[in-house]
């Protein structure tokens, strides 16, 4: 395995890391003060200087960085793209600057990927250039849905048509004034077999039947302006023409979309975890208690050290697994994917949660972003599957391996 940067990722990762100096980080405050503060979703609007940074950031080329397909987007490897979603993880704004926000990117993967030329036509370009957003619908609140099989919303069929009802919460992104199109998953055919039963259907928002009942916060928080809302959908019809790929395929349609978003989410992760890094060193080196910089004070060197080898190793894990996605393919991956997906966040989440002791109650307001970051990596350890969902997994195929090793 080879872990240094292609000279294409180097190029794209020195232009993304002078762009988020420039342009990113400088405009952080002011897009946080233009937001409404409103638990109102209707009253939310995107900040004007968001859509100034888009046009910057689409015009110095660093534009739909995660999609490999290069008539689509800018042609790099998992591994390539593991460096850029780092660095755009220590900005909770940097995602959507260079077009590269969930749960958008796996919206247009799945349209890329299995989408008919009407679906790109009309959903996928314009996601691509930027101008609407959109939202996955599958959690819901009435079953444990970390066993997406026990999902009760149906997709039924009818002539030419697709009859929708069902409830779905935690839909991500939902609250965006530019929100404009849904994909829901549902039952289409219970008496298929188990992975055949659901499919993907393309729901605009505004059809008939579709209600954002309630904006749901994290820790308090909203997570304006996208959000995460509860959507009921009642009797919604749309033309059979919205299924993706064809009945019955939601499961294998979710699995290929899974796969890079979860090196995407870790990466990003990787990246929170080295700022808060940073704001730790630079607390601990500039603050004095009994005597001592915080930095020499007590375990203080200890909790230094410990984090910079947990990110180390995330990181290595991480970019194997982009490696093996690679050479191998998701399915050869399986295990890396999910031991990373519950890696990553808890390295995460505890670097956040050392910054936070080191900065004292000032690391529990807003003036630092470590509150905000460690709310991140708490919810991450539940998003695209909780831990111990993945550590089954994990477990599941290394019995399988051990096994096959003692027969073989």
């Amino acid at each position: 395995m080879d872990f240094s940067y292609s000279a294409k990722a180097q190029d794209y990762l020195a232009r993304l890391q002078q762009f988020m100096r420039d342009e990113v980080y400088p405009a952080e405050a002011a897009y946080f003060q233009r937001l409404s503060h409103s638990p109102n979703h209707q009253h939310w609007r995107q900040p004007e200087v968001m859509e100034q940074l888009k046009a910057k950031a689409k015009a110095a080329g660093l534009w739909n960085l995660f999609l490999p397909d290069e008539e689509y987007g800018a042609g790099l490897s998992n591994s390539d793209y593991a460096p850029l979603a780092e660095m755009m993880g220590t900005s909770f704004i940097a995602s959507e600057v260079f077009n590269c926000n969930a749960p958008d990117t796996g919206n247009m993967e799945v349209l890329v990927k299995y989408g008919s030329e009407q679906q790109k036509q009309q959903w996928l370009l314009p996601l691509l250039s930027g101008e609407i957003r959109s939202a996955f619908c599958m959690t819901e609140p009435d079953v444990a849905s970390s066993d997406a099989t026990n999902m009760q919303a149906t997709a039924i069929i009818d002539g030419d048509e697709v009859v929708i009802n069902g409830r779905k919460w935690w839909s991500t992104g939902i609250g965006h004034p530019n929100c404009k199109i849904l994909i829901f998953m549902g039952l289409t055919d219970q008496t298929a077999e188990k992975h055949r039963q659901h499919s993907m259907v393309l729901v605009p928002i505004d059809a008939q039947g579709v209600k954002v009942e309630r904006m749901l916060p994290v820790f308090s928080s909203f997570d304006e302006p996208s959000g995460h809302g509860e959507v009921s959908f009642t009797n919604v019809r749309v033309p059979i023409s919205h299924i993706i790929a064809g009945a019955g395929r939601g499961f294998e349609i979710a699995q290929g979309r899974l796969g890079p978003g979860r090196i995407h989410h870790c990466m990003r992760a990787i990246g929170a975890s080295e700022r808060a890094l940073s704001l730790l060193c630079q607390r601990a080196g500039t603050r004095v208690a009994f005597g001592k910089q915080l930095a020499r004070l007590g375990g203080n060197p200890d909790i230094v050290a410990n984090s910079r080898m947990a990110i180390e190793q995330a990181r290595l894990l991480t970019l194997k697994a982009a490696w093996m996605m690679d050479t191998v393919g998701v399915k050869g991956a399986m295990s890396e994917i999910s031991q990373i997906k519950v890696v990553a966040p808890n390295v995460a989440q505890q670097v956040i949660d050392a910054a936070i002791q080191i900065h004292g109650g000032a690391g529990l307001s807003d003036d630092f972003p470590l509150a905000a970051l460690y709310t991140y990596a708490r919810v991450l350890r539940l998003a695209d599957g909780p831990d111990e969902v993945h550590r089954a997994l994990i477990a599941k195929l290394e019995y399988k391996k051990q096994i096959a090793k003692l027969a073989g």
